[in-house]
């Protein structure tokens, strides 16, 4: 299985697995942490919507409680016309674990995909250089 395969099927396995029962938009997430291990992660809705957590968030949850602290590659999946964007909560989410350089594929259930990086979704990330 390629590693692209691997992603896509981490990430629309754990879509499956989505608490979305108020907008039925359910969303997958796979990050693969520096040692290659995948790690999903699904949006989970709660009844007061600020409450609610990201798919990519919740990948970067388990890849953190798993005790790895980067990340190489991101894949997020929905059932949406075009792939999906990530939040601008979730790109820096994933600024802070990630390099610019990452690869992230943005992709739909039906096969679109759209390939792009951490630093062209969020140029000009706030980063801890700034805490100085």
């Amino acid at each position: 299985m390629s590693r692209s395969t691997e992603m896509r099927d981490a990430a629309l396995s754990v879509r499956e697995n989505a608490h979305a029962p108020y907008s039925n938009f359910k969303v997958g997430a796979a990050i693969r942490a520096t040692s290659g291990t995948v790690y999903g992660g699904c949006n989970v809705e709660n009844v007061a919507y600020p409450e609610g957590t990201c798919a990519e968030a919740g990948a970067i949850a388990a890849m953190v409680a798993a005790g790895e602290t980067r990340l190489t590659e991101v894949y997020v999946v929905a059932d949406s016309p075009e792939p999906v964007p990530c939040c601008g909560g979730c790109r820096q989410k994933l600024a802070e674990f990630g390099a610019g350089d990452v690869p992230v594929t943005l992709a739909t259930v039906g096969g679109a995909e759209k390939a792009t990086t951490i630093a062209k979704m969020l140029p000009g990330a706030f980063d801890a250089g700034f805490m100085a």
